[in-house]
């Protein structure tokens, strides 16, 4: 394994020990400023958005996320990753805890300061029945 996937295999982790801390500051650390973002059923949208969502799901919701890393690739500047994801959602308010599983596309660019940061993100992520 060369320096740079394990890098990214660090980077990955973090993110998952973000999102199940609610810790938005972290994530934002880990994303290039112009980030873009793909999901089901909306447009692509960017930081901003992201980070408006994350705030009001974890302000409703405890988020607890699984992910596991099928493959790591770099070519030069540039990385991608393909993940095996499934997210609990639990109300705080109480109420029935809702399943999801699918798989995750990231891609990564190194910047300037050797830094892998998330560029872009595509999931296919749905309601297990």
């Amino acid at each position: 394994m060369t320096s740079d996937e394990r890098e990214i295999r660090a980077v990955h982790s973090t993110w998952l020990n973000a999102v199940n801390a609610g810790d938005l500051a972290r994530l934002l650390t880990l994303v290039a400023q112009d980030v873009v973002f793909f999901a089901t059923d909306q447009a692509p949208f960017g930081r901003d958005k992201f980070s408006s969502h994350f705030l009001v799901a974890h302000q409703q919701m405890r988020i607890c996320c699984t992910s596991e890393l099928e493959e790591v690739v770099v070519v030069g500047e540039v990385a991608y990753t393909r993940s095996r994801d499934a997210l609990s959602v639990t109300p705080h308010a109480g109420g029935q805890v809702a399943q999801f599983a699918g798989y995750r596309l990231t891609v990564y660019r190194r910047q300037r300061d050797g830094r892998w940061l998330l560029s872009r993100d595509v999931h296919t992520l749905s309601a297990v029945a």
